[in-house]
This record gives structure tokens, sequence and C-alpha cells, in this order.
């Protein structure tokens, strides 16, 4: 097994907690806030979902480009 094929998993993994944590952050401060600190919250969330995105899909590109595929076995028999 390759040591990329193992990281694929975990890194997916880490992506989608990054986004959950931003879905939290960012929809638990309401709307039309004013205060700078519940808005500075609700902006990191924003930067995180979006980040935990990104994560996402690159632990998922990570594995399938180095999940190994079995050779191509080709037989003429006629």
């Amino acid at each position: 097994m390759n040591s990329d094929m193992k990281t694929g998993i975990p890194v997916a993994i880490i992506g989608i907690a990054m986004f959950a944590i931003g879905l939290v952050l960012f929809y638990s401060i309401e709307l039309g806030q004013t205060d700078p600190v519940l808005r500075f919250i609700k902006n990191i969330g924003t930067f995180v979902g979006l980040s935990g995105m990104g994560v996402t899909l690159a632990g998922v590109l990570l594995y399938l480009i180095s999940k190994n595929e079995p050779p191509i076995k080709e037989s003429f028999d006629v």
C-alpha cells in the first residue's frame, strides 16, 4: 500500500470536519449582526468551511490518484 493512499482518507476526514465546523460557526451567528466580534466569527466560519471543502477535495483526489490499478492483462487467444 502506497503511503499517499494512507494519507488520502485522513485528509478527506479532516476536510469534512473543517467543513462541519465552518457551518456551525457560520450559521450560529444571526445574519444582520453588528457586533464586530460576532461578524469576525461568522467570517472565520466562512473561511474554514470553504477551506474544508478544498481539503476534502484534495484528500479525495490524493486517494484516487494513488490508488493502485490492476495491470491490464491482454490475452490474444485465437
